[in-house]
């Protein structure tokens, strides 16, 4: 089953928002100030091109005050935007019952959108 959701959520959109995220991060990873940002980018990436089966998970680094300024840095410079856009993908998709799972999709993108850094992306058990 899940592949089968994997396979819709990529013809219905999930390819073009995977392939966002990896020039975002193309881009960032450009710059020697934005590699931390690009690393994550690419995370969000890999998460939006096969999101079903998959979970978002905050583990426990040692940098925990680092990953804390960079999540601070990361809402600032844009992933406030990101995650409203998955939140109101989201709605828009949990209108209709087919929907539901691809909203369900879009919520979690939009918790990592929102703080991506110490955060694991697991594949579900």
């Amino acid at each position: 089953m899940r592949f089968i959701g994997n396979i819709i959520w990529l013809v219905f959109g999930g390819i073009f928002v995977a392939i966002e995220y990896f020039i975002g991060s193309l881009a960032l990873i450009v710059t020697i100030i934005g590699i931390p940002f690009g690393i994550q980018t690419f995370k969000l990436g890999l998460l939006a091109l096969w999101p079903f089966g998959r979970e978002a998970v905050q583990t426990k680094h040692a940098n925990g005050c680092l990953s804390v300024l960079m999540n601070v840095i990361w809402i600032l410079c844009g992933g406030l935007l990101i995650a409203i856009s998955h939140v109101i993908w989201g709605i828009v998709f949990s209108i209709t019952i087919i929907g539901i799972p691809f909203g369900r999709q879009h919520f979690k993108l939009a918790g990592l959108a929102l703080m991506p850094f110490a955060t694991e992306i697991r594949i579900k058990q």
